[in-house]
């Protein structure tokens, strides 16, 4: 008997693949996370682009953004619904990885917008002690 909710069962509609064009879309938006370009990603929040798109590793805009040190885009991207605790596929969260990189302003604001330093492994508090990242751990207190 076949599964009547299994993708593809009678009934059911098949799951699209995404396009070269929304490809290439999604592609741009992880760079210009990557990259801190928040006017860029701003005119595709604005318009509607899910501030909560992972890549195939997990990783969000926002994790991308938090370690690369981008706190603007940071900002920007919480504004628009990004989730400050979204741990990526090996259960990292956008914070662990502002602090594993020294970024003491992009942890400020992330721990301003209620991500747990107590999330993820290791976690941010963990990240603060194994690299002696002193400013940071003030923060976390």
């Amino acid at each position: 008997m076949t599964d009547p909710t299994a993708p593809g069962a009678p009934g059911t509609a098949p799951s699209p693949e995404p396009d070269e064009e929304t490809l290439a879309l999604a592609h741009s938006l992880f760079e210009a996370a990557r990259n801190g370009e928040t006017d860029t990603l701003r005119c595709y929040l604005n318009a509607g682009a899910p501030a909560t798109l992972t890549n195939a590793a997990g990783d969000s805009l926002l994790m991308l953004a938090a370690y690369h040190g981008h706190a603007e885009t940071v900002q920007l991207i919480l504004y628009h619904g990004g989730d400050a605790n979204g741990a990526n596929d090996r259960g990292q969260t956008p914070l662990a990885g502002a602090v594993f990189k020294g970024y003491t302003d992009v942890a400020r604001v992330l721990l301003d917008a209620g991500a747990d330093p107590d999330a993820g492994t290791p976690s941010a508090r963990a990240a603060a002690e194994m690299f002696a990242r002193k400013d940071i751990q003030a923060l976390l207190a």
